[in-house]
């Protein structure tokens, strides 16, 4: 689907701006355009520290939760943490079990297995701990919807504290929407409508770091002793697609450097068998290379696996651990290409192009990759997406959304076809009697108020800037705005009636083009698309005709050929003398 070029056009003074950072004004463009308004927030967003982080004690509970852990350990109580067995549950989990092990807790953990558990705590692990004699039970990255789970443990005389960042349940009032408060003894979530925290966004990884923060103080253990765990918060925020602004930006830029240099022997292990020893670690290196990995354990076998490695003080077990996760990642990658295969000829045959909202069922895939194959659907066709799979119990499926449609919220609104759901408006997690999945579409469909012009996809430009304007400098200045991502995406530049003076399409599978091009002010600019060379080809052929499209492609220029090109421009490091590129991102 072609997307729509559209140019941000917020107004400010970006050369006053300029000055004062000591920026470009294109960099104080950008800023603006990420909705920055006031100096201190911009001084935060460049130059944001430690001493930046908010205080913990501002989370609702966080104190009463401390108090009632560090208690128990005292006591000598057995304590157990459930996690989630994503990425940030797998982070949460190893936050807290290293936490409390601080304390000498008489701790243990249990992640939830995908496909016999299912998400977050549910009655078969409360009878569990409650048969193995444990007094407490301590959740992470789950439990703010687990109303009925926790009512149980509580009759069965156990304590329960959560700790989460997911949305807060709520039902609708004559007087308005209250949220659904459980009888857990403490709720630490910055969501909750009476939390005074000033950041809502956090994910669980890091309310656990900013719980574990509050605990050591109460201990008299120093706080500084739970910095390390900003590397686990900084890598979950990454994984768990959580808004880089704000307090999560300094999380990930302070996580990021302590992964350059981590102490953490399985951690170390991953980096090493992914083959990124000696790179510069990117948020892109989280969300794409070791994040996954760490998910695919919990996707095709058990999140204990990635858990283990983070634990493991081994550095030859921590290296069979990691070889045995990449390869079931690789594994994850052919699975999940074929369902989405499936999935695009099932709504070719069922004609569900037509709907604002794409309900997909697919029995045969495996529960773990819907999330994946909806995230890949909603991008083809720029729908939200739910993807619903066959399983003992039913059927269970997950939804990636686009923006202008909280799938939370619309998931609340049919909640009567679920028998459990849960998530952000981005994203969500549910189970479902299979007979109720058709209705599940129909009714989703109905509520679904998305009009024409959003499903269609935009590519908002920051900047449409000429490539003669290009400098070393401005390109350094550039990573001032890193880490990039969900919130803070990389900036896109766009210039005008680009000449392709030459072109190469390279690579085993053609999907890497090299070019050389001209500016309309005669600068020349080396420049690299990666992606499919078919598609340039169609956008050639539709200006210029199908020979002319045919020849450059080939590598002949028979006659002059110009594009609008998208691009980011980067400092080519590849030759002996380095020279600026544009990575192009789009062109039409």
């Amino acid at each position: 689907m072609r997307a729509k070029w559209v140019i941000a056009a917020k107004k400010a003074d970006f050369n006053r701006i300029g000055e004062r950072f000591g920026i470009d004004p294109v960099i104080a463009r950008i800023m603006r355009n990420r909705g920055m308004t006031e100096a201190d927030e911009m001084e935060m967003y460049l130059h944001g520290t430690k001493a930046d982080l908010y205080n913990p004690h501002l989370l609702k509970d966080v104190d009463r939760a401390a108090e009632i852990i560090y208690g128990k350990i005292r006591e000598g109580k057995r304590i157990r943490i459930i996690g989630d067995y994503d990425i940030d549950g797998i982070q949460s989990t190893f936050i807290l079990l290293k936490g409390l092990g601080r304390l000498d807790a008489d701790v243990d953990y249990v992640i939830p297995d995908r496909i016999q558990d299912g998400y977050g705590l549910n009655e078969h692990l409360v009878t569990r701990a409650y048969e193995e004699g444990i007094d407490t039970i301590l959740t992470c990255d789950n439990g703010i919807s687990a109303t009925e789970q926790i009512s149980m443990a509580k009759k069965l005389g156990m304590t329960v504290v959560v700790t989460d960042h997911h949305e807060v349940p709520f039902e609708e009032m004559e007087s308005g929407r209250r949220q659904i408060r459980s009888e857990a003894d403490a709720v630490v979530n910055p969501k909750q409508d009476d939390c005074t925290y000033p950041f809502k966004g956090l994910c669980g990884a890091s309310v656990a770091f900013k719980f574990i923060q509050v605990l050591y103080e109460l201990a008299g253990v120093p706080v500084s002793e739970a910095d390390p765990f900003i590397e686990n918060a900084g890598f979950a925020t990454v994984g768990d697609v959580m808004d880089l602004r704000g307090e999560n930006r300094i999380l990930v830029k302070l996580g990021l450097d302590m992964l350059q240099h981590t102490e953490n022997i399985g951690m170390r292990a991953l980096i090493l068998q992914n083959k990124l020893e000696g790179k510069q670690l990117k948020s892109y290196h989280i969300g794409f290379i070791l994040g996954p990995c760490l998910n695919a354990s919990g996707r095709l076998e058990t999140a204990r696996l990635s858990l283990k490695l983070l634990l493991c003080q081994d550095p030859v077990r921590a290296a069979v651990m990691a070889q045995e996760i990449v390869e079931l990642n690789a594994s994850r990658k052919l699975m999940t290409a074929h369902a989405v295969e499936q999935a695009k000829a099932l709504i070719e045959k069922e004609h569900y192009e037509q709907d604002r909202v794409l309900v997909i069922f697919l029995p045969d895939c495996h529960e773990s990759l819907a999330g994946i194959v909806a995230g890949r659907i909603r991008e083809a066709y720029y729908r939200p997406a739910f993807v619903v799979t066959r399983s003992e119990e039913g059927a269970k499926g997950s939804g990636r959304s686009i923006e202008g449609y909280s799938m939370y919220e619309e998931m609340c609104k049919c909640r009567e076809l679920f028998t459990k759901f849960g998530g952000h408006p981005m994203a969500a997690g549910f189970s479902l009697e299979e007979k109720n999945i058709e209705c599940l579409r129909k009714q989703l469909n109905e509520n679904a108020s998305l009009t024409e012009e959003e499903l269609q996809p935009r590519v908002v430009i920051d900047v449409p800037m000429p490539v003669d304007y290009l400098y070393p400098e401005l390109i350094r200045q550039l990573e001032l705005l890193e880490p990039f991502g969900k919130g803070n995406e990389k900036p896109v530049f766009a210039d005008r009636n680009l000449i392709i003076r030459s072109l190469k399409i390279l690579g085993r599978e053609g999907r890497v083009i090299r070019m050389s091009l001209e500016s309309p002010g005669g600068r020349t600019i080396d420049a690299v698309y990666f992606g499919e060379a078919d598609q340039m080809k169609q956008v050639i052929a539709e200006k210029y005709g199908k020979e002319t499209a045919e020849d450059l492609m080939a590598g002949r220029c028979s006659r002059p050929v110009s594009l609008h090109f998208s691009y980011y421009p980067e400092i080519d490091t590849y030759y002996a003398r380095p020279r600026m590129q544009l990575k192009i991102t789009g062109f039409c």
